[in-house]
């Protein structure tokens, strides 16, 4: 099989900001705490000692609780809960959407990266506890992101009216998704299984949140894993301060757009502040708080007050106050005692927006880590890798680029004329020193006559190309075919796949694939053949 491994910096489907992170590059440093290295952790955990408290603790071990008092769950699991008691326990956290059924694989290496890093911090501060947490982002609103996924070919879709909060969504009509999903699993013990884990978890759970917890213990409870959901009173008692302090100071809007100025110069931006980065919630409303006219008011809706009466609501109902993705990394930070954040590459560019508002804040900003990122691939798919000669570096190539590589490696001649054309520069280098010596009509003739001999010798490259292309067609095909399974749509497989294919595919053994090959702090993509 090909035995090359590529880096994340070099497989091209990160932006320029995380790719310069990842390189360390000095000029990026202001906007993060410590860099993901293991011995970087010891001050990471010095610095978050001093400003979580042992009342959150308490309140955080308290809401998990009762999060969880209606569900079966591991004894590692409930050690972890409660071990969170202890001033010297942390957490590593990853945080999702609802996504139905898991939806694309990513959202499993995320939690098996968080897992794993857990166990490597373990054996390096065996004085320390780490408890890993995934964050269920329950207050999202945006639920065509998280209505469907995709198994082998079909897109299996939850059509239903939301308005708000997605965690607080009723499951009712989730039964005729599960009749489309059972009938593309058909039959065998590993797909009973999955139909039981759907059933289990979508149908027997009134609300998408819970639904999303039972899924997700069953999948990891045994490794441990904790599952905290933002969407709850005392939780948002402990982060009421800072609500109030962005309701009338603005604080992180000017501070994130202070940074997003500087950024701008050299990189994308990915999440833009607004002037008060709060949405007002109830069960079928997320909408924005704005202020207009010295009163707040909850955008598209009658729903109006002035200072007073909105800090009022505030100290009563805090959980009617729901951060947008600007705020609720602080929200995090503040009620968990939290290490490590690890995302993906688009997650890790909006973070590095935001330390200075977590300064201003005084709460410790967390290690950024860019979660594994990992390609499936069949023992045959491996097979035929072997057989087309083809590496790693070839598949993850554009495939375009990949065509005309591989295309003039099948020649038995070579079709870059690059030769040709420097040599023919020359000829007319020549021709242009004895062009100035004589009218100079001349001159314009003679590079007239350089661009259409270069252009021609372009156009014999390209027709020479193609033709290669046309004698070398069943084996290129064999390449674009292999590449196509394992980069569908020609983008990444672990953004459109769901785990349901692959769980078929192993046996049911995929998370015991997953487990032991995915280091979170090397930099490569992890290639695991089934």
């Amino acid at each position: 099989m090909p035995s090359d491994c590529i880096s994340y910096q070099n497989s091209g489907y990160f932006s320029k900001l995380v790719v310069d992170y990842l390189a360390e590059k000095p000029e990026l440093k202001k906007y993060y705490n410590h860099f993901p290295k293991l011995e970087n952790f010891e001050k990471q955990l010095n610095e978050k000692k001093l400003n979580f408290s042992q009342n959150h603790r308490t309140v955080l071990v308290s809401e998990l609780e009762k999060q969880y008092q209606n569900f079966e769950i591991s004894e590692a699991t409930r050690k972890n809960i409660s071990l969170l008691s202890d001033s010297k326990t942390y957490t590593v956290t990853t945080g999702h959407q609802l996504n139905l059924f898991t939806g694309p694989l990513y959202f499993l290496y995320k939690i098996v990266s968080t897992i794993n890093l857990c166990n490597e911090l373990k054996k390096a501060y065996p004085n320390h506890d780490f408890v890993p947490v995934y964050w269920m982002a329950t207050e999202d609103h945006d639920f065509e992101e998280i209505n469907y996924f995709h198994f082998k070919k079909t897109k299996i879709k939850w059509n239903k009216d939301s308005l708000g909060p997605v965690g607080r969504l009723s499951t009712k009509g989730l039964a005729e998704v599960y009749d489309v999903f059972a009938r593309e699993l058909g039959v065998g013990t590993h797909a009973e299984t999955l139909k039981n884990l759907f059933k289990n978890s979508y149908l027997k759970h009134d609300n998408l949140a819970d639904a999303t917890r039972y899924l997700v213990n069953e999948l990891f409870g045994n490794k441990g894993l904790v599952i905290l959901d933002g969407d709850s009173v005392s939780l948002k008692e402990l982060f009421a301060p800072f609500v109030k302090q962005e309701l009338t100071h603005r604080t992180s809007f000017h501070k994130v757009t202070e940074t997003n100025n500087q950024l701008e110069k050299d990189y994308s931006i990915q999440v833009n502040p607004r002037e008060i980065n709060l949405f007002y919630i109830e069960d079928t409303l997320r909408e924005r708080i704005v202020f207009e006219d010295n009163l707040y008011k909850v955008n598209h809706t009658k729903l109006v007050f002035s200072e007073e009466e909105i800090l009022d609501l505030l100290e009563k109902n805090p959980e009617k106050f729901s951060p947008n993705v600007i705020l609720r990394p602080l929200y995090q930070e503040v009620i968990l005692p939290n290490l490590c954040y690890i995302g993906g590459g688009g997650e890790l560019a909006y973070w590095l927006q935001l330390k200075s508002n977590f300064e201003t804040n005084n709460i410790t900003f967390p290690v950024l880590l860019l979660r594994n990122s990992v390609l499936l691939a069949t023992e045959k798919q491996v097979t035929k890798a072997d057989k087309l000669g083809l590496s790693w570096k070839d598949l993850f190539t554009q495939q375009q680029v990949l065509f005309t590589q591989k295309t003039n490696e099948f020649s038995q001649f070579d079709i870059d004329f690059t030769e040709q054309k420097e040599f023919l520069k020359q000829q007319f280098e020549k021709l242009q020193a004895i062009a100035l010596q004589t009218d100079k009509s001349f001159t314009g003739a003679v590079k007239a006559q350089e661009i259409k001999q270069i252009k021609g010798l372009e156009n014999l490259e390209k027709r020479l190309l193609k033709a290669e292309k046309r004698v070398h067609a069943e084996k290129l095909e064999r390449i674009i075919t292999l590449q196509n399974e394992l980069f569908p749509n020609q983008g990444l497989q672990e953004r459109k796949a769901n785990f349901a294919e692959f769980y078929t595919e192993t046996e049911g053994k995929l998370l015991e694939k997953l487990l032991p090959e995915l280091h979170p702090l090397e930099a490569n993509f992890t290639i695991i053949t089934l």
